[in-house]
């Protein structure tokens, strides 16, 4: 690399960190302090309640406080990875850090504490005596053998738990990775011979959680920079390096090297030689993990084993072990279930955990974060991807589980499946939300046809179908290129086993699906061959005619493509039959940090009617109920209640006037501004006598391009999740997403259409 280039790279790094303002944590409050009358609750005389509830009950203080939620990352700065002793002050950026990736991966707060002492017993005395002020300790960048000591006493002299990362953290991911490579490769713990450098905490740990899975400790030869630790050996010894002390007379890796399938590094930069590596046995295991350059590169290891199973501490390689795959969710378990302590059983089932989850079919947000990259079970996808969003439902479930079974969570969780939903609701944010439907889903079996079948997105919707749901998901697309990409996405789906397929090339059905549309639309202006051609090549098309013939119960269609034009399509075909259906909206539930807010309508009608505007705000009043909530519906315009006349206030006022000509089961207003909508302080101050009380949750509005780009602002700055777009009027019988959806989106969708919208008339 150029000096240029790392000049940019080292700038860019600096600026990240300065700007816009200094460091990566600020600390917000989570209550309101607006008057005097918050103030006195926060602070005196109110304050004084809480703290005398938790003199009188300790317990309470996870009530009262932020302690229960709260984890100190804690340094002195002595052995910071890659960058050695800096000390305490230069380790700040570091620790920063750390305390980000619990709040990201885990919605953990997190203090970073920097002790500038090196003393390992006094910065003992100093860690234990932060005890009221956190919930768990993550000791982090203490060098060995002082860790060691820093650790033992605070797990004996503390009541919460004390996890040193680098030790522990290491150690689960790659007890992990080391069990799934072993299941690749068809070998057992107790068969393996084991080959590791470096005597640090890492490495040391990473040996002893070996051991706990079954590793023979006679099978296990520790090298370090003095060479092979041997029994009497004097030099760079250490009470922990003398547990694998070895009677032999070989005294070099290379001399011990021969015959070893795993090869552990956690030392520094070219310790193994490929002739090292040559030695070892077929298939042989290579756990590269030294950063931020590697024991031996992964490289030059194929150029001696093509067979190995190669895993590195850095991100451009395969199989990245990377702490960031446990400690965030070992810690949400703990904290969650009261546990005094992290013990062997949460650690085992951690690594139970993260190495199941990557024998399981590959998440699409993981596939989104990691485009490009080969995410199937196998050689080089042996453990998750850290962005990988199961992590905290798996994981921290497993270790709450362990954690009262074996007898250290002080509240224990009995509902571990409510407690896995609420995790993934953490990170699913459509999750809870979208439970009543998944729910209402479950009650009928419906067959959903998906137009753009070869779109991974699809695929991985289907996928999720068929785990969750009972809904059979039908495909349109070509049965080679459905299976390759399937294949290529790691998932264990197969058409014609797992789904059915449309194949738009060749398909036994052709003559009846042309002949079917072109009865449909012969007296507008379709010829046969026109019929012919468009049941070749229009999915949508396809799609809609499988629904009208009761071959499919619902379709989805527009993964790519304009929404009015597959809309057209679904109209002539679905729009023609008996029943009266036709377009009303569409209606998209934008999920915000504050609860859900529904838009209407976002691309049916451009400039809609007055009566289209009330179908809107009935349709949307029966869409919304499905979700499990009470629709309050606010009718927006350019004018507010009156003030203006003409263009979209008149219309408002008129299609008011239409939905009071009959008794509504919910509640509407309008004509009015967004801002009146969702602010009762205002609304009242201008229309004191207004029906609509607290805030409006869905706002109908009187043209498209006002809904659409609310709808598109909500997503794009208010960090608002889409969950639609709902076609209402269909009869549930047709839903058109937008390109932008994402494969969970798709899921989602599957569950709405997979209702049938009888149900909540």
């Amino acid at each position: 690399m150029s000096d240029a280039k790392n000049d940019t790279i080292r700038q860019a790094a600096l600026d990240y960190h300065e700007f816009p303002k200094p460091g990566k944590l600020e600390i917000r409050a989570t209550k309101p302090l607006a008057n005097g009358r918050d103030l006195a609750r926060a602070y005196s005389p109110g304050v004084a309640e809480a703290s005398l509830e938790i003199k009188k009950d300790p317990s309470t203080a996870r009530k009262y406080t932020s302690r229960g939620n709260l984890v100190a990352v804690v340094t002195n700065g002595t052995a910071v990875l890659g960058l050695g002793n800096i000390g305490a002050l230069a380790s700040k950026p570091v620790m920063e850090g750390k305390a980000v990736l619990f709040k990201k991966f885990a919605n953990i707060d997190c203090f970073d504490i920097e002790i500038n002492e090196s003393d390992p017993e006094k910065l003992a005395d100093i860690i234990c005596a932060l005890e009221p002020t956190f919930g768990a300790i993550n000791l982090e960048d203490i060098k060995a053998p002082d860790c060691f000591i820093v650790e033992k006493i605070c797990r004996e002299r503390m009541g919460i738990p004390v996890f040193h990362d680098d030790q522990h953290g290491t150690a689960i991911v790659v007890g992990a990775a080391a069990t799934n490579a072993l299941r690749v490769t068809g070998k057992k713990f107790e068969d393996i011979k084991v080959v590791s450098t470096g005597g640090g905490a890492a490495g040391i740990a990473c040996l002893n959680m070996l051991l706990k899975l079954g590793l023979k400790r006679e099978n296990v030869w520790l090298c370090d920079i003095a060479g092979l630790v041997y029994e009497g050996r004097t030099e760079e010894m250490t009470p922990q390096k003398a547990e694998f002390a070895q009677a032999s007379d070989s005294r070099t890796l290379d001399d011990v090297i021969g015959g070893a399938d795993l090869f552990l590094g956690l030392s520094g930069p070219g310790v193994l030689k490929p002739e090292m590596v040559a030695k070892m046995t077929s298939q042989p295991i290579i756990f590269a993990l030294a950063n931020p350059n590697p024991e031996i590169s992964p490289e030059d290891v194929r150029k001696v084993a093509p067979d190995a199973i190669i895993a590195t501490g850095r991100s451009d390689y395969p199989n990245q072990v990377n702490n960031v795959l446990c400690f965030p969710f070992i810690f949400r378990g703990a904290l969650d279930a009261g546990a005094t302590v992290i013990n062997d059983e949460m650690q085992i089932a951690c690594i139970e955990g993260i190495a199941e989850l990557a024998r399981a079919t590959t998440s699409a947000e993981a596939a989104a974060a990691y485009q490009g990259e080969q995410m199937t079970f196998g050689r080089d996808y042996l453990i998750p991807k850290p962005f990988d969003p199961r992590l905290i439902g798996v994981v921290a479930s497993a270790v709450v589980k362990a954690a009262a079974a074996s007898g250290v969570a002080e509240r224990p969780i009995e509902d571990l499946d409510a407690y896995k939903r609420e995790l993934d609701g953490s990170v699913f944010r459509s999750a809870l939300i979208m439970r009543p439907v998944f729910m209402a889903a479950a009650t009928a079996e419906r067959k959903i046809v998906f137009a753009e079948g070869e779109d991974e997105r699809v695929l991985r919707a289907a996928s999720a179908m068929l785990e969750d749901m009972t809904d059979k998901p039908i495909l349109i697309g070509r049965p080679d290129v459905i299976e390759s990409r399937c294949e290529r996405a790691g998932l264990n789906i197969r058409p014609g086993r797992d789904f059915d397929l449309v194949n738009p090339e060749n398909d036994s059905r052709y003559r009846e699906y042309w002949q079917t549309y072109h009865k449909l639309m012969a007296r507008h202006g379709v010829t046969p061959d026109i019929a012919k051609a468009i049941m070749h090549t229009n999915n949508t098309a396809i799609g809609a005619i499988m629904v009208q013939r009761g071959e499919a119960d619902s379709m989805i269609c527009g993964t790519f493509g304009q929404y009015l034009w597959h809309l057209k399509y679904v109209q002539e075909i679905l729009g023609t039959g008996e029943g009266g259906l036709h377009p009303v909206g569409a209606l998209s539930m934008m999920i915000l940090e504050d609860g859900p807010l529904f838009i209407a309508d976002t691309h049916v009608h451009l400039e809609p009617t007055p009566a289209q505007i009330a179908e809107s705000v009935i349709g949307a009043a029966r869409h919304v109920q499905r979700f499990g909530v009470a629709p309050k519906i606010a009718i927006c315009s350019y004018s507010q209640f009156g003030n203006l006349n003409g263009g979209t206030g008149e219309r408002a006022r008129a299609a008011l006037d239409i939905l009071d000509s009959q008794t509504r089961s919910f509640v509407y207003e309008g004509e009015m501004h967004i801002d009146a909508a969702l602010d009762p302080d205002v609304r009242a101050r201008i229309f004191p006598d207004c029906r609509l009380e607290g805030a409006a949750n869905v706002l109908v509005f009187t043209n498209a391009d006002a809904a659409s780009g609310v709808r598109n602002i909500l997503k794009m700055k208010a960090n608002g999740l889409e969950v639609g777009p709902i076609l209402m009027g269909m009869g549930n019988k047709a839903h058109i997403v937008t390109p932008s959806i994402t494969a969970r989106g798709l899921l989602n969708m599957s569950a709405i259409s997979g209702t049938p919208v009888e149900y909540y008339e």
